[in-house]
């Protein structure tokens, strides 16, 4: 467990968690107690267990693959919490998903504005959360690369929504990816400025690095 503060903020990143070592955090209002859960990997009473006294009262989805929603039923009927994820990728899941949210919007925790990014790629309705200057990236963007992909369009929607949405916040912001170690948009520019310096196959998708593709 790894916590992060700011003034009004409590922000904390729970992982690994399960068998694909998924990452889930907690978004808190230090005033109110409100609490934001983003995404339900397996063991999701771990993440329980690391709310201190406040409560859940939405957990957001970054996208639709099925290990970040391990526990999202499980998670659900202990907090009493909506699941909230973009429209594009309410399928499967679509019987437990009581809102859905889109590029821009944001939601209210506690004194908190959260607001969601919409990034598609890596799935069609991939989305990052930004909170002060915290991003959750999901599985949009990690320190060294993109997200995996299947095929070359799905990378280069990736690499697009990257640049134009993420690239654009300030240097400084912290990545909190869905997979492994946090990084910063400033390392991620500099990353994929050496990667698009490069000639690269026009087939290339899959799990791309910016310094091994």
């Amino acid at each position: 467990m790894e916590v992060h503060e700011e003034e009004g903020l409590r922000l904390v990143k729970v992982g690994p968690l399960g068998p694909m070592a998924n990452n889930s955090y907690l978004i808190q209002d230090t005033a109110s107690g409100e609490t934001l859960l983003v995404d339900a990997p397996a063991d999701g009473e771990r993440v329980i267990e690391s709310l201190g006294d406040g409560r859940i009262t939405r957990i957001v989805m970054t996208h639709r693959h099925s290990d970040h929603w391990a526990s999202i039923e499980a998670l659900k009927a202990a907090t009493g919490a909506p699941v909230v994820c973009h429209e594009a990728d309410r399928e499967p899941y679509a019987g437990v998903v009581d809102e859905t949210i889109g590029d821009g919007e944001s939601i209210a925790v506690g004194g908190l504005s959260v607001e969601a990014i919409f990034t598609p790629g890596h799935t069609p309705g991939s989305i990052c959360l930004l909170v002060g200057s915290h991003l959750i990236s999901g599985d949009t963007l990690f320190p060294g690369g993109p997200g995996r992909t299947n095929r070359p369009e799905e990378l280069q929607q990736e690499i697009a929504s990257i640049r134009s949405r993420l690239f654009e916040l300030p240097d400084g912001t912290a990545i909190h990816p869905g997979h492994g170690d946090d990084g910063s948009i400033a390392e991620s520019k500099q990353e994929y400025a050496d990667f698009a310096s490069r000639d690269h196959p026009a087939d290339l998708c899959g799990d791309v690095t910016w310094d091994g593709s």
